[in-house]
């Protein structure tokens, strides 16, 4: 269904997702729904980075899911997505710190891979056995690798799907000769899966598992390789040599911040995403099995997995960026919603120096991405103070009293997570979320 169908068709009350992009988010392209407002999203996703990294045909890095249309979504405004369920499909995974071999791109390994023999720009491939050199040009034969694995892991994960291991030499080998059946891969997948590489530099660790989404968010209103919409990534586009380049205001005026790897996008949390495109263009892709804050081996273990989420539009949403809810364990500790027994204690003390009240505060993070850390933090200061009606100088001492500053990739993605008083939230219809959340 092309975009203005699906925005004119009658709205449904759940999307089944199948399809997958070729890795751009592309406004122009077909969008699958529309789903009614208040409706239901399902989706088989599939791996994102390592697979598609070694998939030269793809030109951004993931496999993201087909955009879905959101009745009554208009650029300005939001969509409220409730995650109601992540769930690993994967039986195992392969990941690693990583290396781009030199002539296998054109400027960007996960945008513009390359045969360095036929000199063909996404070369179509094939598998020809196991190891770091199994990905073959189908025109020329030989090796096509954008990414090597510097230093890697297989892990297998059990029945429950809460813990996993990584396994020995002969162990990875064994898998990566059935490596489709051990990456569930969705049917409509095109990816190498990752696992053909048999990584196993570190045996025996064990792991625990605990999914989340490192993509989740609207479709930008420009073309745009999926794993780069983010200011960190986008960066790389700016100035680029190939034919997704654009320059730093486009990649500020379009993105959408959707790729984020922040480990708090699980099941029960709530995201805001910004609308950039009528209908939105809801996608998500990029399931990672656990991840430690900042992602700082560049790659986790990206997992097939099933995605439920519930979507609402927020209309005239102020800013331009992502806004979380997190789940009340995923909070700092200074951001937590205060016990009945503190705010007790702390009207007391107001009274005593003459306060008859104390504001109404919820947790709230404010999603901010740049090149660089010290870039994203002011850019999700800004966001932070445009949202809630605050001088960024405010934003600061709260964020700093109530809050905390977190990483979610190394090099530009954070959170500015803090209480924030009720009635700015309520302003710009947020609120709501706010005391669903938290039991407020």
């Amino acid at each position: 269904m092309n975009k203005e169908s699906a925005i004119s068709a009658s709205p449904q009350r759940s999307v089944i997702v199948h399809g997958f992009t070729n890795s751009v988010l592309d406004p122009n392209a077909p969008m699958l729904g529309p789903v009614e407002n208040g409706g239901t999203i399902i989706a088989n996703t599939a791996p994102g980075c390592w697979g598609p990294m070694i998939t030269p045909r793809l030109r951004g890095g993931h496999e993201v899911t087909q955009p879905v249309c959101v009745d009554g979504a208009e650029p300005g405004d939001g969509i409220a997505m409730r995650i109601r369920d992540i769930t690993v499909t994967a039986i195992a995974t392969a990941s690693g710190h990583d290396s781009s071999p030199e002539g296998f791109c054109l400027g960007d390994p996960y945008v513009a891979a390359r045969c360095p023999t036929c000199d063909e720009v996404w070369p179509e491939t094939h598998v020809e056995g196991i190891g770091q050199d199994a990905v073959r040009c189908d025109k020329c034969g030989n090796a096509v690798k954008p990414f090597e694995i510097v230093h890697g892991y297989t892990v297998v994960f059990d029945e429950t799907r809460r813990v996993g291991v990584t396994v020995p030499k002969e162990a990875a080998e064994r898998i990566a000769h059935n490596a489709h059946h051990y990456a569930a891969l969705p049917d409509e997948s095109v990816q190498h899966p990752i696992l053909t590489y048999a990584p196993s530099d570190m045996p025996g660790v064990m792991v625990r598992m605990r999914p989340f989404l490192g993509q989740l968010g609207t479709t930008p209103s420009h073309p745009m390789p999926d794993s780069h919409n983010a200011g960190d990534f986008g960066a790389f586009l700016v100035g680029a040599p190939h034919s997704y380049a654009i320059t730093a205001e486009q990649l500020a005026e379009h993105k959408t911040d959707g790729h984020m790897d922040i480990d708090a996008v699980r099941p029960g949390a709530i995201l805001i995403a910004p609308v950039k495109v009528k209908g939105a263009g809801v996608y998500m892709g990029d399931m990672h099995a656990a991840q430690g804050d900042g992602e700082i081996a560049g790659h986790t273990m990206d997992v097939a997995g099933s995605v439920t989420l519930q979507v609402e539009v927020v209309k005239n949403y102020p800013i331009d960026g992502p806004v979380l809810f997190p789940l009340p364990e995923d909070l700092p500790p200074l951001a937590r919603p205060f016990s009945t027994d503190e705010r007790a204690r702390a009207e007391r003390l107001a009274r005593t120096w003459g306060m008859n009240s104390l504001e109404e505060l919820a947790p709230i993070s404010v999603i901010g991405t740049a090149a660089n850390m010290n870039a994203a933090i002011d850019n999700g200061l800004e966001r932070a103070a445009k949202l809630l009606g605050m001088t960024v100088s405010e934003v600061r001492n709260r964020a700093t009293v109530n809050g905390a500053i977190e990483i979610g990739r190394a090099p530009g993605v954070i959170q500015v997570t803090f209480l924030a008083p009720m009635e700015r939230l309520d302003a710009v219809g947020l609120g709501g979320y706010a005391r669903e959340q938290y039991n407020l």
